[in-house]
């Protein structure tokens, strides 16, 4: 017979189940799949409670933690009660009878295959949202506790007279309470009316009514809270114009009411809030009437209202009423952002004081000498010089030094000095032998200062180092050099342990140590050891013989990670600097407090309002924000990370900043006092630079205190952009010890020009009191020049000096062969009614690889000068001489004689030429004893010049070293020589 079932005759085979052993085996694996998920999550967990109790700031970690879990269970069970409660209401209201038709026959099957699982599926649907749901809640951890601890501001708002803690604190939970509240509707709505559609309770196709009486009941009551919700979000709305943002002159980034917002929005917002009330009403009350009719028609009536009272209604307003006459209609609102915004921002108290911008003084003499006294004028740029201390001070190649250094005050002899300071960070590249043992364990820290008088340079154009060498030894005394926390530090290491670390190398040899703090984790436990072999990916933590008793894992170490992480509720600047304070390297990093909750006032972003020509070749002095759009700032908190411990420390700083003190009511214990900042400490705090940058952009517009002016925009400033660059951004605020015309004496402060808006000429010069601890720090002041004349400005004083035949011609020589021009800060000294700039330039050339001070340019009242020194340029700006800029000391070449004049310096800088000449044959030879020979007598023969011009200038009075026609000064080495390569 043939084989009707339609496939090929044959045995067939049968599948049966798996064997005994094969399924065990399946289950042991799947066994250990979950346990390795699950130390997975564990390790993550476990290593961040470890680091947070080795910084002593566990609290901050527990309180964290256990907000999240509480907002994630009590929201994510508030959501699984409300979605599972309908689901299982719309089932029990199911009609006992289905009706006999097509759709219904369809769904039977679906009700028949999951009626043995509605228990499991109720629970898994439930378990779902509420999942999401408690997740997406664990995120509001911020909100919450912000609410719950919100401290008044003393400040009401001028529409509702309500407290700012309201709108800052309290109206972005109600917010968050208001969309759970209705996700929580929308979810219920949608699993209602499928269940009850699974059951029969609506019908889509069948004959007679579409609805049950009981799921009409049940979906109007869902509906009509979703409409009473809509209620309470139209009167929050009515607050929330007070903070909410608008198109009005989109360049402000407008916040608070208009006259629109006043006079038709607010009374919209409050009719559609009794229009919902009442159809919310009408949907309740369908569980007696049975029937939508009357619902639908106030839903109806509600979606019309908020089209014709909530949006043509405000635009007939702005068309007809506004438009015609906006100055008069907007002035009063206006008033009330200028005021909002100068006080949220800090900057109510600047004092904006016309100046000239021509000098008034004709005695040249008394001019030139009035210079000392009004700026210690900074011709080391911090920017431009990182990489001449590397070449400098590098020593070894596994050292680096940051690519921007940062600016500091250091007293010698009882007078500050502006100083230029780096720490010599490990830079894990430059090892000379790359493997786990060495990047982890043997080169774990960088080691010294090195500082530069901000003020001078050497005859060579090289930094005078202030503190230098391996170990670094100077002005800053004794202090513990080792820096295992910094900037450039971004990998783990492990120390303490038996494996020792290499510490320094001198001439005789390799110096090892092991680390003698308690920071890091220890790892002598075996479970922290697979913990973080599993959270680093690195499984030689768990069995390797180089970690043993004492071992300590350090990691999250640039001063910025530490700080944030300790202080998750802050936003951190971008620019963290190092200073020696009590016999420690101590990272100094600002921190602020913000909100975007401030009524009235604009919002700025603090992404884009940081940037400047240095953020963006550098991401690491980006701001770091947590929130990037606010309208209220406060440098609330000074922090320090010790360089060698790694120990954070918070200082309140502004003690009236009720933002700091809600977070501190969160964090009790973790922000210490601000009397417990020491002398030392205080000496080095300063204004912070991004507070700055946000400030100068708000001050472009909001230095004006009168409506119709800004209104008008005839008085709106720009930031330049940077001249010395290409980058085509902003150009960076200076530090500079300087003396505004109000001021007896020079005050450390931070600089910068503003420009009108589409134009070059100079509108401002605004400068703030940066020197902690004093009773102006913080004190802006504006020298606002006049509109009827013209001030050149940064752009225009960089093309003034392009253009001028003979610093051109000097420019084109110094770029001579492989050489590179770099142009310095460009400084701006407020001078007796006029402007005085000055601008650093540097060369690159001659087989060095790093930048070397040639050139200044000085520009005051029409004169310019391009000459080897500063003071040379003063004199003959001023065409008189004056005291040195820069008084000389013992190793201070600032202002050598000319070497022609000088025999003893000339036969130095000879001897010089030959050892460099002899070092460059033996490094063809490859004889590197030979060089090393060169090296040294070249080292001895600079620095036999050096002293004897030392003793020249001291003998003799200050003059530049003439230069060649090249560029370079006379009598030395050709293409200056190379120093000692690093090892």
């Amino acid at each position: 017979m043939p084989d009707r079932g339609g496939g090929p005759s044959g045995p067939r085979i049968r599948v049966g189940r798996p064997s005994r052993r094969v399924r065990t085996l399946l289950m042991t694996l799947g066994v250990l799949a979950v346990l390795g998920m699950a130390f997975t999550m564990f390790a993550g967990f476990w290593t961040d409670w470890l680091w947070y109790r080795s910084v002593n700031y566990s609290s901050v970690f527990t309180t964290t933690l256990w907000t999240k879990i509480g907002l994630f269970f009590v929201f994510g069970v508030l959501m699984a009660l409300a979605v599972g409660f309908n689901i299982w209401l719309a089932h029990r209201l199911r009609p006992p009878l289905s009706a006999m038709s097509m759709e219904q026959q369809n769904l039977d099957r679906y009700r028949m295959s999951i009626a043995p699982y509605k228990k499991w599926l109720l629970l898994g649907i439930t378990a779902l949202v509420g999942l999401i749901a408690g997740a997406s809640a664990s995120g509001q951890w911020r909100t919450w506790l912000m609410w719950v601890n919100g401290v008044s501001f003393g400040q009401k708002d001028p529409q509702f007279k309500l407290d700012v803690s309201f709108y800052a604190f309290d109206l972005p939970w109600y917010r968050f309470l208001l969309g759970f509240g209705f996700a929580a509707a929308i979810l219920s709505v949608i699993a209602a009316a499928l269940t009850h559609y699974l059951y029969g309770g609506l019908r889509v196709t069948s004959p007679g009514a579409r609805a049950t009486a009981a799921a009409t009941g049940h979906l109007s009551v869902l509906i009509g809270i979703f409409v009473a919700l809509k209620a309470v979000a139209y009167w929050l709305d009515r607050y929330g114009l007070a903070v909410k943002s608008s198109d009005f002159r989109a360049t402000d980034n407008w916040t608070g009411l208009r006259y629109v917002d006043a006079n038709a929005y607010l009374p919209a917002k409050t009719i559609l809030f009794c229009i919902a009330v009442i159809c919310a009403l009408l949907f309740f009350a369908t569980i007696w009437r049975r029937t939508w009719q009357l619902p639908v028609i106030g839903f109806g009536l509600m979606v019309l209202s908020a089209i014709l009272i909530g949006g043509l209604y405000p635009a007939i307003v702005q068309k007809f009423q506004v438009q015609p006459n906006e100055q008069a209609k907007e002035a009063p609102y206006v008033e009330k952002n200028l005021e909002a915004t100068r006080q949220a921002y800090g900057i109510d108290g600047t004092k904006v004081t016309d100046y000239s911008g021509t000098g008034n003084t004709e005695d040249k003499t008394k001019l030139r000498d009035d210079v000392g006294s009004t700026a210690s004028i900074r011709i080391m740029d911090p920017n431009i010089v990182s990489p001449t201390f590397q070449q400098l001070q590098q020593i070894r190649n596994y050292y680096a030094f940051p690519e921007n250094l940062d600016v500091d005050r250091y007293a010698k002899d009882g007078k500050d000095q502006d100083t230029v300071i780096g720490l010599r960070e490990i830079n894990l590249a430059g090892i000379p032998k790359k493997n786990w043992i060495n990047n982890h364990f043997r080169y774990t820290h960088g080691y010294g200062v090195v500082a530069a008088k901000g003020t001078s340079a050497d005859a060579q154009g090289r930094p005078n180092f202030t503190e230098s060498d391996l170990p670094s030894k100077g002005d800053l005394g004794t202090y513990e050099q080792r820096v295992y926390y910094g900037e450039k530090t971004t990998t783990y290491s492990i120390v303490g342990g038996p494996q020792k670390e290499i510490d320094y190398s001198d001439d005789n040899g390799e110096k090892t140590t092991s680390y003698k703090g308690d920071s890091g984790v220890n790892l002598s436990n075996p479970v922290n050891r697979a913990a973080y072999a599993v959270a680093f990916g690195e499984p030689q933590i768990l069995y390797s013989g180089a970690i043993g008793d004492g071992s300590r894992i350090l990691y999250n170490r640039t001063p910025k990670e530490r700080v944030e992480a300790v202080a998750p509720w802050l936003t951190i600047d971008g620019d963290a600097y190092p200073a020696v304070v009590n016999g420690q390297i101590q990272w100094i990093v600002d921190a602020y407090t913000t909100t975007n909750g401030y009524p009235y006032s604009s919002r700025t972003t603090l992404g884009d309002t940081t940037a400047d020509s240095l953020t963006a070749t550098n991401d690491n002095r980006a701001v770091v924000a947590q929130q990037n759009q606010v309208n209220y700032i406060r440098n609330s908190v000074k922090a320090t990370v010790d360089a060698y411990t790694g120990e954070v420390r918070l200082y309140q700083w502004d003690t009236k900043d009720p933002v700091l003190k809600t977070w501190m009511k969160a964090f009790p214990g973790t922000v210490e006092p601000k009397s417990d900042i020491s002398k030392d400490l205080m000496d080095h705090l300063r204004y912070p630079q991004d507070l700055f940058k946000v400030q100068r952009e708000l001050l472009t517009r909001y230095h004006v205190k009168d409506a119709t002016t800004f209104l008008s925009g005839s008085e709106v400033w720009q930031v330049p952009d940077d001249p010395t660059n290409r980058s085509g951004s902003a150009v960076p605020p200076y530090y500079l010890s300087m003396k505004m015309p109000d001021q007896k004496a020079q005050a450390f402060s931070l600089t910068t020009t503003f420009t009108p808006t589409g134009r070059d000429n100079l509108s401002a010069f605004m400068a703030v009191d940066a020197e902690a601890g004093t009773g102006d720090y913080g004190k802006i002041r504006i020298l606002k020049l006049p509109t009827n004349t013209t001030v050149n400005g940064p752009k225009q004083v960089q093309s003034q000096f392009n253009s001028q035949e003979d610093i051109a011609e000097s420019i084109r020589l110094l770029r001579g062969g492989d050489s590179e021009v770099e142009y310095g800060n460009l400084l701006t000294v407020p001078l007796d009614g006029g402007l005085l700039y000055v601008e650093p330039v540097y060369v690159r050339g001659g087989g060095l690889k790093y930048p070397l001070l040639r050139k200044v340019l000085v520009t005051y009242g029409g004169q310019t000068a391009f000459e080897n020194t500063l003071d040379e340029a003063l004199n003959k700006v001023f065409g008189a001489d004056g005291p040195a800029t820069e008084p000389p000391d013992e190793g201070d070449t600032t202002t050598p004689p000319p070497a022609s004049d000088n025999p003893t310096v000339q036969q130095a800088l000879e001897d010089a030429q030959k050892a460099f000449d002899a070092g460059q044959e033996a490094l063809k030879k490859n004889d590197w004893e030979a060089y090393g020979k060169a090296q040294k007598d070249l080292e001895d023969a600079l620095r036999r010049a050096e002293d004897a011009q030392a003793e020249a200038s001291r003998a003799g009075g200050a003059g530049g070293g003439e230069s060649k026609p090249d560029g370079k000064p006379s009598g030395s080495p050709s293409g200056s020589p190379s120093p000692k390569p690093s090892s």
